[in-house]
């Protein structure tokens, strides 16, 4: 791209799975909890599986898949156990995805600014992101705890948006897995979903705008993508 991008140009960050691969932090959290409550470990891939819709849900689904159903009560006591240690733990393992930050530096010269709405709950998405060392170049961190709503609710995107200082229509959501997408469609944004990221299905079939496999594709695909949609 040889032009400079309009003014209010905003691309947001999926977290996990999206921004930054978490998922080995997520299950030796996951498997700390299972400990405590005498159950098998879970494997790492069939863990995986689980990442990405936040704490509660890795939690449910990690006793669903032993055949038990958690009630309110007792979702609530695993998911607070889980974020204590998770919190403790937060990224020994974890790391951001190869070229990002190159994607993001060079859409930052073209008056790109960047934001992160993740359904992680916000005060472990900034933990995460300032023990990566790179919470600085986000305008907002909106979490999932973070509104009333949370993705595939397309407000939690035009929320984070109006907290990393809007405009709504000039959004470009990065995503992988089918809340990111659900999201942008119901904000009426475009989206782009990454290959490598926890989705359970093939992301080609998530309905996103494009699909990318690595981040040097994003640059030169945002533009186009924004101003397709007449922002």
């Amino acid at each position: 791209m040889t032009d400079k991008a309009p003014a209010g140009r905003l691309c947001i960050f999926d977290l996990d799975g999206t921004l930054a691969e978490t998922a080995p932090d997520l299950v030796n959290a996951l498997n700390h909890v299972l400990r405590t409550e005498e159950l098998p470990e879970a494997s790492f891939a069939e863990a995986r599986a689980y990442v990405g819709h936040g704490a509660r849900v890795l939690i449910e689904r990690a006793h669903a898949a032993h055949d038990i159903t958690l009630d309110d009560a007792a979702a609530v006591a695993l998911t607070e156990r889980f974020v204590d240690y998770y919190g403790e733990n937060i990224a020994h393992e974890s790391a951001l995805f190869p070229g990002v930050l190159d994607a993001m530096d060079m859409m930052a010269e073209e008056g790109w600014r960047f934001a992160i709405c993740t359904n992680k709950r916000e005060g472990l998405a900034v933990n995460l992101l300032q023990t990566l060392g790179v919470a600085d170049r986000f305008d907002a961190i909106c979490g999932g705890d973070t509104f009333d709503f949370r993705k595939p609710d397309g407000r939690h995107i035009t929320a984070t948006a109006q907290a990393a200082g809007g405009p709504e229509g000039r959004i470009l959501m990065i995503g992988d897995s089918a809340p990111d997408i659900l999201a942008a469609k119901d904000a009426g944004v475009p989206s782009v979903a990454v290959t490598f990221g926890y989705a359970q299905d093939d992301v080609s079939s998530l309905g996103a705008d494009a699909v990318i496999e690595h981040f040097t594709a994003l640059p030169a695909l945002a533009e186009t993508l924004v101003t397709a949609n007449g922002a």
